[in-house]
């Protein structure tokens, strides 16, 4: 018998840390056939915690360590809607720190599980009086976030701040976007992105308007909850885990050239995430759907015939309790 190595990597890799990047993209023909156009899909959901924010997580850490900010052994505090807990717990493991998520009560069953299962605590806190269960609100991070930075306080851990932490941004514009390039061979038009802390729309579009500042680059955001766009905010209770916080002031998203913004109703998205499995066989989340939802509007509108860049931010495996993967039971 005789083996076909060629799509193997060529040595054994030391942790899990280090299959972070390197995520494959794939061209999305099946749901645009019939447009004029297409749509390129960077596959992040294939990193080892199944999101883009494993690159952040990393990064966070490696830069917080050689900068002396964060001492070996010493804890880690961090509010997350999910994915971002489950890097981190990835992280901080195979460098030693004990590491605690902070969430909303919102948060859907399978991040929550995951972060446990991968050593962390996690800490769960009650949502805002008006938020919706399964839902996270801006409110209801705004709790998680007083409350990470209590425990932080409290146990002297290092904060590592999403939301704030450059390191975030600097992963996108050195990693993602430098590999969207080269995938690319620099041929795209537009690129989208569902904005949770603003890390990976700053980095990647920084990164891809230096090498050709004529590439759109947009925001996307939940209707209803479009605050960027300058939308007054009618719909805070939206599904989409992950962004569309309603925070106009992110850190990472100041002097950031986006070209334009894209709203994306609840059904759309959930329409399209099913559709990512059914007829691309990529198994994704909400955030995916909402990413190629935009997506299609543009190339059903004014950029008519372009090839658009999506973010495939997370695994559908995280959602599977939630009413995105509702069927009717098959008798």
């Amino acid at each position: 018998m005789s083996y076909d190595d060629s799509a193997m990597g060529s040595a054994v890799l030391g942790s899990a840390i280090d299959v972070i990047g390197a995520t494959p993209m794939v061209r999305l023909s099946r749901l645009t056939h019939g447009l004029a156009g297409s749509i390129v899909a960077k596959l992040e959901y294939l990193n080892p915690g199944g999101s883009k924010e494993d690159r952040v997580a990393k990064r966070i850490i490696e830069d917080a360590e050689i900068l002396g900010r964060l001492a070996p052994g010493q804890a880690v505090v961090e509010s997350t809607s999910g994915n971002m807990g489950a890097s981190l717990a990835i992280a901080c493991a195979l460098t030693g720190h004990p590491f605690t998520a902070v969430l909303s009560k919102g948060s859907s069953a399978e991040p929550v599980r995951m972060i446990a299962a991968l050593g962390a605590e996690v800490v769960l806190v009650d949502q805002a009086p008006e938020s919706v269960p399964g839902c996270i609100s801006g409110a209801d991070m705004v709790r998680v976030e007083v409350e990470a930075e209590r425990i932080a306080q409290q146990r002297q851990a290092f904060r590592s701040d999403q939301f704030a932490n450059l390191s975030n941004v600097d992963s996108h514009y050195r990693g993602t976007a430098q590999e969207i390039w080269v995938q690319t061979g620099g041929r795209i038009d537009a690129y989208v992105d569902f904005v949770g802390t603003g890390g990976c729309l700053a980095g990647v579009t920084r990164a891809l308007k230096e090498r050709q500042a004529s590439i759109k680059c947009f925001a996307v955001e939940p209707a209803g909850a479009a605050v960027l766009a300058g939308r007054p905010v009618t719909k805070p209770n939206h599904p989409i885990q992950g962004g569309g916080f309603s925070r106009a002031d992110l850190a990472h998203l100041r002097d950031i050239p986006v070209d334009g913004y894209v709203q994306v109703t609840e059904e759309e998205v959930r329409a399209t995430a099913r559709l990512l499995a059914a007829r691309e066989g990529i198994f994704a989340g909400l955030s995916a759907g909402a990413n190629v939802a935009a997506a299609l509007h543009l190339l059903e509108g004014d950029l008519k015939g372009a090839t658009v860049l999506a973010i495939i931010p997370d695994s559908g495996l995280k959602y599977l309790s939630t009413d995105l993967w509702e069927y009717p039971k098959v008798s």
